[in-house]
């Protein structure tokens, strides 16, 4: 009489899963017909059938994600399901008709299709450094430094080290600016004019003096 065994075949989501079921075929005259059906084996046929062939070919297929991809004339007749998903879990039968009141081969399987594990480390880790933190005053840039060139006292531009505290401060101050910028040059090198003066009543002194000893 046919007999019934039961076997478990897990998967993935995503990838093809495989549902293996054999015959043994002596010669060609040991080739026969089988169905792939949605439940477990009933007495005769299969219940919600989704492949069927006649030994050589499918001759019936419930859905392309369905298929026989074995040699068929060597009686590899597993199931393969296309891309599976969590729905395609479930019993599946092989009944493999053999000659004789009830020799057919049944095979029922268990089918498991899990989501793909996730890593809890992701793979890439990317590190950015935060050089002030969220809502503090003072934030990072870039900075540029200026070199410039050396001026005297006199050239150098005056500083206020405290700001402003009202619009006359600052007029007070634009104006002492403007004031120091215009008389500093008035103001430069005062003792050259003098020692050219004495220089030039000396030696007017002295032709003078030579002049009274000619004469």
């Amino acid at each position: 009489g046919s007999t019934v065994s039961e076997s478990v075949v897990t998967g993935e989501v995503g990838q093809d899963v495989t549902v293996p079921c054999h015959y043994n075929v002596q010669n060609k005259n040991g080739i026969t017909s089988m169905c792939w059906g949605r439940d477990k084996c009933p007495s005769s046929k299969c219940s919600r059938p989704i492949i069927w062939t006649d030994g050589w070919r499918v001759t019936k297929q419930h859905s392309s994600r369905y298929q026989l991809k074995g040699d068929l004339q060597m009686g590899d007749v597993s199931l393969t399901i296309v891309s599976a998903t969590e729905a395609d879990s479930g019993t599946y039968c092989c009944r493999v008709e053999l000659p004789g009141w009830f020799n057919d081969q049944l095979i029922n399987y268990q089918v498991v299709v899990k989501k793909a594990r996730i890593s809890t480390a992701s793979p890439h880790t990317y590190t950015s450094e935060q050089t002030s933190a969220p809502g503090s005053t003072s934030e990072s840039s870039f900075i540029v430094t200026r070199t410039w060139p050396a001026v005297s006292a006199s050239e150098a531009p005056q500083t206020v080290s405290t700001p402003c505290s009202g619009p006359s401060d600052c007029l007070d101050v634009s104006a002492n600016l403007q004031n120091t910028s215009v008389s500093l040059p008035s103001q430069q090198h005062p003792e050259g004019g003098l020692y050219i003066g004495i220089g030039s009543c000396a030696a007017l002194l002295l032709i003078l003096i030579l002049a009274l000893f000619l004469t």
